[in-house]
């Protein structure tokens, strides 16, 4: 057998590339993306869509979960690690031994996925879109299809989410009072904090955003 032209390193990086194309997985960032997106679908909202269960704590168990996923997704262990260490929203976790994986927050079925409470700063941010600030004038921040409402530690992390949503609004939320008057705030993991609600009279619009 020759010797690897490459060094030991480089010849495994290379091999896991080569087999993954053989295998039908793609390096391409937008089948990546797509992958990252359906994946998130089915540790938030629908893990029935790739016939697996999360357990009381979100977890899902990664060896059926990519079975799961290779029905329609060409997916691999490989590009399931990458997608967790390339997030630049740090969605996902494994546990310990890569043995289970879970979405860090923004879950609509119930789990609980063991968030610590956190005293809050004095202020936080939420960033919307402008078609919403009517229904948020008249109810305050609901978590509607979500656990919690999600609030950003700076104003701009805020603007960023608005404009997803169309024209940036953003609101800066009197953390310090909510817990004040017993508010719980827990922070995921990737640093997104959560409460239950915020009533419109903790919101104040906050227009140099």
């Amino acid at each position: 057998m020759r010797e690897c032209l490459y060094g030991k390193t480089e010849c495994e990086v290379l091999c896991r590339k080569i087999n993954r194309r053989e295998e039908g997985v793609s390096d391409n960032s937008t089948s990546l993306t797509k992958t990252s997106r359906f994946l998130s679908m089915i540790l938030r909202h629908r893990p029935e869509a790739v016939g697996i269960t999360l357990d009381e704590h979100g977890w899902a168990n990664v060896q059926e979960l990519l079975l799961g996923m290779k029905r329609t997704h060409p997916i691999d262990m490989d590009m399931l690690e990458e997608i967790v260490r390339t997030d630049n929203k740090q969605r996902y976790s494994f546990n310990a031994d890569k043995t289970k994986i879970r979405a860090n927050q923004g879950h609509s079925i119930p789990v609980d996925v063991e968030l610590p409470l956190v005293e809050p700063p004095e202020y936080l941010w939420h960033g919307t879109g402008e078609k919403y600030v009517e229904s948020i004038g008249e109810q305050g921040l609901i978590a509607k299809s979500r656990l919690y409402v999600h609030l950003s530690a700076d104003r701009e992390t805020a603007r960023t989410v608005g404009a997803r949503h169309g024209r940036p609004v953003v609101y800066r939320v009197k953390t310090g009072q909510m817990q004040e008057d017993g508010f719980l705030f827990y922070r995921s993991v990737n640093g997104v904090w959560l409460t239950k609600q915020v009533p419109v009279r903790y919101l104040e619009r906050d227009d140099e955003a």
